[in-house]
């Protein structure tokens, strides 16, 4: 170990060197510190009576294992995928060609394009398969009062789909039985997804985490309530994904990413990390499906580390046993 008299240019000066072991360190404690000589060969060499540059005195030391994601989903994390669809009346009449929710000859549309270049990667992450997915802004049957948490299964109790193509099933069934309305408010779902999120941090470990993927044709009509939701979701095992379809204009969403600064609740309390990964689709229209879904993905090992780690969480078991 070498030990340095730091300088603001740079030019740091040696002091001295020692060597020691790991088990040497480990055994230092504040009633019984470990310590060590610090010695500068040169001035060893040239001083007679010299005896050294300083004693460097341990009295804790602790080994950290900082995981991957890797390290973490081997280890039994449980990525937790829910899907939040936009069928506010701004997407078109789903029977008229214009809309974004009409469902082409061969039987796609942007929202499915997403659906399934995002969810085909993420269920490779979870065991399970089943996956809860909601629509939002529209008014659903029988009573047709407007819900912006409705589960695409029309099933309260049990919102889950099996995989992928259930949802796309389930999306599919739905889309003729809703009618299309607003406002577009996105802290519903959040907020819905959220509170399992609270609910796993009661688990010691870094047992589950959940990935919520919102769908939406544009223009938000709840932002001061979407902050503050993201930002209460930043303290929690959470990130949310927003695809943009359409054209519409963004600008929203741009800042609910937070890539250009620290995102903060209507009452000014910053979020306490970059949660949200925004993309539009149309950037993506002429790619293949593996280019989306790369990166809409792209934020989301980084941010399960970062959350795991800032929280000192290690994975339910061993990754390496």
């Amino acid at each position: 170990v070498e030990c340095y008299d730091y300088d603001s240019d740079g030019s740091h000066d040696l002091i001295g060197s020692f060597q020691t072991t790991m088990s040497q360190l480990k055994e230092a404690s504040r009633s019984s510190p470990v310590e060590f000589e610090c010695i500068n060969e040169k001035k060893r060499q040239k001083k007679k009576n010299y005896k050294n540059s300083g004693i460097v005195s341990f009295k804790h030391c602790e080994i950290i294992i900082e995981c991957t994601f890797l390290d973490y989903i081997m280890g039994g994390c449980q990525l937790n995928f829910t899907v939040g669809i936009d069928f506010t009346g701004s997407n078109g009449d789903p029977r008229s060609p214009d809309s974004l929710h009409y469902l082409s000859p061969n039987g796609v549309n942007e929202y499915l394009t997403a659906i399934w270049s995002v969810g085909l990667v993420i269920q490779d992450y979870d065991t399970d398969k089943m996956f809860p997915a909601f629509g939002f802004g529209a008014q659903i049957p029988p009573s047709f009062q407007v819900s912006h948490e409705f589960p695409l299964n029309f099933n309260p109790s049990n919102p889950f789909c099996n995989g992928v193509q259930g949802i796309v099933d389930a999306y599919r069934a739905c889309l003729p039985q809703v009618k299309l309305y607003g406002p577009t408010n996105f802290s519903p779902i959040i907020n819905h997804v959220a509170r399992f999120a609270a609910a796993a941090t009661q688990q010691q470990t870094a047992s589950q985490y959940f990935i919520l993927l919102i769908i939406t044709d544009g223009v938000i009509t709840d932002l001061d309530q979407t902050r503050t939701a993201i930002v209460n979701a930043s303290k929690l095992p959470m990130s949310i994904i927003i695809v943009g379809v359409g054209g519409a204009d963004f600008d929203a969403m741009e800042f609910l990413d937070g890539d250009n600064g620290v995102l903060r609740s209507s009452s000014g309390e910053p979020a306490v990390r970059d949660i949200v990964q925004f993309v539009p689709f149309r950037k993506f229209q002429n790619s293949p499906k593996e280019a989306l879904a790369q990166c809409v993905l792209a934020e989301v090992p980084q941010q399960v580390v970062n959350y795991f780690s800032t929280y000192k969480l290690q994975p339910p078991k061993n990754p390496a046993a």
